[in-house]
């Protein structure tokens, strides 16, 4: 068990006056069987901010508020406290389904959401055909587990190298991306298979080395969950299991579900954007 503080700050500062703004936040954490969101709170600048919360379509909760004050600046800053227990359980074969379970129509129709591409999980054939042989002559978890294996092989983590627009097509193409680009290539390569699999957006504590209390610069993070009997979490970024040391805040089919901060505005004509994450561990 792992018990971490998480603070977010996203700021725009903008290059003209904002006469209104209409923006949606996802920045706290879910509440679910592997962690549980001991405080949070969510602070808007300018305070004049009406602020409502709400649960979207796939669970995360949504912080929406509206700016009706001309302002030059705007500021979101999310404070939680999470406890995380992760369990990385070894399943039995008989706990695994197999090919003809996945596409059993009563599945196919549950998981309908996480069976399609998307616009920027959508893989390129050389993908389709990379999964197609890691999957043969595995069941699904193993299949899964291959999958991962193959592509990291293949493409290098590079910052700055894409952008929150690229896709997965273009993404393996130049064999490289952040964490968000070998989640989109990785799900895009699960769901040509049939396996059911989504996108999570959330925080990684960065350093295991880290003393209790001491707060360390913390990474916004994206991972893939897989279903083959029950969901399980992999990180392709750093090649292995999700751990106590990251932290969910959304589900989605991609990333557009999943955005941490997003909105339309009047006025602006741009804007400087500044994000810090700390993390702290607290037990």
């Amino acid at each position: 068990m792992t018990r971490l503080l998480i603070e977010h700050r996203t700021g725009y500062d903008y290059l003209r006056r904002v006469s209104l703004s209409y923006n949606e936040a996802r920045m706290t954490p879910l509440t679910d069987p592997q962690q549980v969101v001991l405080e949070s709170s969510l602070k808007v600048t300018p305070s004049s901010a009406a602020v409502s919360t709400y649960r979207d379509y796939w669970g995360t909760r949504v912080t929406s508020f509206d700016v009706h004050e001309p302002h030059e600046h705007l500021e979101v800053t999310a404070v939680s406290t999470v406890e995380v227990s992760r369990l990385e359980r070894v399943p039995a074969p008989e706990e695994i389904l197999t090919w003809e379970d996945l596409a059993a129509p009563n599945l196919t129709n549950d998981f309908a959401d996480s069976l399609g591409q998307t616009a920027l999980s959508e893989p390129d054939r050389e993908v389709v055909a990379l999964a197609a042989d890691a999957a043969r002559d595995r069941n699904p978890h193993e299949a899964a587990r291959a999958v991962f294996d193959a592509l990291r092989a293949q493409m290098d983590y590079v910052q700055g190298a894409t952008g929150v627009q690229t896709d997965a097509r273009d993404a393996w193409a130049a064999r490289k991306g952040v964490c968000q680009d070998l989640a989109h290539v990785a799900i895009g390569a699960l769901r040509s298979l049939g396996i059911p699999a989504r996108y999570i957006s959330g925080y990684l504590h960065p350093r295991r080395s880290a003393g209790i209390g001491e707060a360390v610069a913390g990474q916004s993070h994206a991972w893939v969950e897989w279903y083959d009997g029950e969901w399980r979490g992999w990180d392709p970024t750093n090649s292995g299991p999700v751990s106590d040391f990251h932290v969910s805040v959304a589900r989605g089919r991609d990333y557009r579900d999943v955005s941490p901060l997003k909105g339309i505005l009047s006025g602006g004509g741009g804007s400087t954007l500044n994000v810090t994450v700390s993390i702290t561990r607290v037990a």
